[in-house]
């Protein structure tokens, strides 16, 4: 039975081998949303935030933890990363975060994208959350949702 698995065997849990393989041209990317007040929202627009710059911050920590993403995956490869390219979409009362992971590798980066995608939406909820809660210290607005992988794309080198 345990055969039937990939990181699975008789003998305990393993990495996947994949040295086998030609490296190929990788693309993931991936995309999810933090709904937040309109009010928070109008304070990231206006650059009034106290902790300093969301979007930014939210950007430097999805590349960190794209290149980290075998340290806190376990079992997951580390791959040859080319280039992260993070970006926001601000609405009335949401922000979407795009992030875009390539690399020149022997296994895809869909989770490199994902991590991307989760660290940068839980930046950006760490660095609003004291305008966030509400008078009991609750988050009736906040919800970070439909994270997902959007497109991902395999070419010969």
């Amino acid at each position: 039975m345990k055969d039937e698995f990939t990181h699975l065997k008789d003998d305990g849990v393993h990495m996947v081998e994949v040295g086998d393989k030609s490296a190929v041209r990788r693309t993931a990317i991936a995309e999810g949303e933090i709904l937040l007040d309109k009010k928070t929202v109008d304070l990231i627009r206006e650059s009034r935030i106290k902790k300093g710059n969301v979007l930014t911050t939210a950007q430097i920590a999805a590349i960190g933890a794209v290149k980290n993403t075998w340290n806190i995956i376990p079992l997951c490869h580390q791959v040859p990363v080319t280039g992260v390219d993070v970006r926001f979409l601000v609405d009335d009362d949401r922000i979407k975060v795009r992030v875009a992971v390539k690399c020149d590798g022997k296994t895809g980066v869909e989770m490199e994208a994902l991590t991307g995608v989760s660290v940068a939406l839980l930046t950006v909820w760490d660095m609003v959350k004291s305008v966030e809660k509400d008078q009991d210290g609750q988050y009736p607005h906040t919800r970070i949702r439909n994270i997902r992988v959007i497109r991902k794309e395999k070419d010969e080198i």
